[in-house]
């Protein structure tokens, strides 16, 4: 079965600021990212600092809302544009956290390639302490596009590949294809693969007032035809040169290739980059034929849900009653300030630095049956969050040397969701498991609750502990 497997890596983010600057491909306007280091956890986001609000946008593939040219982020109205190639080179260099500050609606696309962001930051990175969970695929998922001639399919691995095959029928590139088996050969293999397009689109996109950023040195231009005297003066004017012509490989100015097969693995490299939206690390074995942003971005959400269910079949914690808790209710007591009828766990028998597993005896005598509901005793969802807190709480407090001092709030409770009634005689367990480190008494946390095998309810909490003498 698929699942989370922690491999004895840690995640990593980079140690110090650093700015990079160019221009946008498509509105030309020269903007300037500035990587910042970022906590475990937090993934990768975009920061609009060129807006009064400075709006954050997360690296995830349902944030994406346009895909012609170039994958686009969009988040409230904000969006973060031509973000593949930057993806590339963070997943790359296997960079999980960072944040990027961005002074423009897109990402520069420099050379066309990854290459520039991979030099820029692989001798700044560094290891953070938390371990590094990664998704290994166990079951085939694929996508089809009949239309296009479009296919994608993960196969189960226990290490990341990509295989990307192109065929645009085209008398000068031909059938292609790139191959990528090892991550760590990124930089050599795929970074420095730059983007490409046909002559006849390439008009297209400049009388739709595109590619004001483009230059004969960030992209290939591929000539199927010969080109007419007018066409070489319209081209020159477009590109600011004085002299524009085709060898007879059909590359636009004799632009020499970093690679015999360079546009089969830009097409991986934006494979790369666009399922690197799915925002989780993960083992697969990744073949496709003819992608392009479309159907990586869709692709990218059918994994994306696919390891969303899976966490969802996480096993539930084990429970041997025969075993002496950690903490019985006494104990309980100690560290919490809740007594009845608002102490709802019985026991912890669990606690690790980021982990914690509680348990609560469901009986008939529950003063909230007698009113939720009359003949149909269910225990109430808000409940069982309150209980899932609780459980949390014991976590926070059991490493601090005076809790009976300590309360704790609730800020926000999100991603709440019930799967199954909870009734007299379920025996609740709660899993509560850290999303990020605590910092000035705040707490995340993810909380899950199992009867039995099946998870009956999850949410994602946030608490504050309070010193209540201070």
């Amino acid at each position: 079965m698929s699942g989370f497997m922690k491999m004895n890596r840690f995640q990593q983010t980079i140690k110090e600021p650093t700015s990079i600057s160019g221009f946008g491909l498509h509105t030309g306007k020269e903007v300037t990212l500035t990587f910042k280091p970022a906590p475990a956890n937090s993934g990768v986001k975009f920061q609009r600092i060129d807006l009064a609000d400075k709006p954050i946008i997360q690296a995830d593939c349902d944030l994406v809302t346009t895909v012609e040219r170039g994958t686009t982020l969009e988040k409230n109205g904000v969006k973060m544009a031509t973000v593949e190639h930057l993806m590339a080179a963070l997943f790359g260099l296997q960079i999980d956290n960072v944040l990027v500050e961005v002074n423009g609606m897109e990402i520069p696309i420099l050379d066309g390639s990854s290459y520039p962001f991979v030099v820029h930051l692989e001798n700044n990175i560094q290891e953070l302490p938390d371990e590094k969970e990664i998704f290994e695929l166990r079951t085939p998922i694929s996508y089809v596009d009949k239309e296009m001639g479009v296919e994608i399919l993960a196969l189960p691995s226990d290490m990341y590949k990509v295989t990307t095959m192109i065929d645009y029928k085209s008398d000068v590139l031909g059938q292609q294809h790139a191959s990528l088996n090892l991550l760590s050969d990124f930089k050599k293999e795929i970074s420095s693969a730059r983007t490409f397009c046909f002559l006849h689109e390439l008009e297209m996109l400049v009388e739709a007032g595109l590619i004001k950023g483009g230059d004969l040195n960030n992209a290939i231009v591929i000539v199927e035809k010969e080109i007419s005297a007018d066409l070489k003066k319209k081209l020159q004017s477009i590109f600011n040169k004085p002299n524009i012509d085709v060898v007879k490989e059909g590359i636009l100015n004799n632009l020499k290739l970093n690679y015999p097969n360079e546009p089969a693995r830009h097409k991986l490299l934006d494979v790369i980059g666009d399922l690197a939206l799915v925002g989780v690390p993960f083992h697969a074995n990744i073949i496709s034929t003819r992608p392009g942003h479309k159907s990586n971005v869709e692709f990218a959400k059918k994994l994306k849900a696919h390891i969303k269910a899976e966490r969802l079949k996480e096993p539930a914690p084990s429970y041997d009653p025969n075993v002496h808790p950690i903490y019985d209710v006494e104990g309980i007591k100690k560290l919490l300030p809740h007594r009845y009828p608002f102490l709802l766990i019985d026991k912890i028998i669990k606690v690790s630095a980021k982990e914690v597993v509680g348990v609560k005896n469901v009986t008939s005598n529950e003063y909230f049956f007698e009113g939720h509901f009359p003949a149909n005793p269910v225990m109430p969802g808000v409940l069982i969050v309150e209980a899932m807190a609780q459980t949390g709480g014991v976590l926070i407090l059991s490493g601090v040397p005076d809790p009976e001092n300590y309360d704790t709030y609730f800020l926000k409770i999100d991603k709440a969701k019930f799967k199954q009634k909870v009734v007299p005689g379920d025996t609740l367990l709660f899993k509560l498991e850290l999303l990020a480190p605590v910092r000035r008494g705040l707490v995340e946390m993810r909380g899950t609750a199992f009867v039995g095998n099946k998870l009956v309810a999850e949410a994602e909490l946030m608490a504050q502990i309070v010193n209540r003498n201070k």
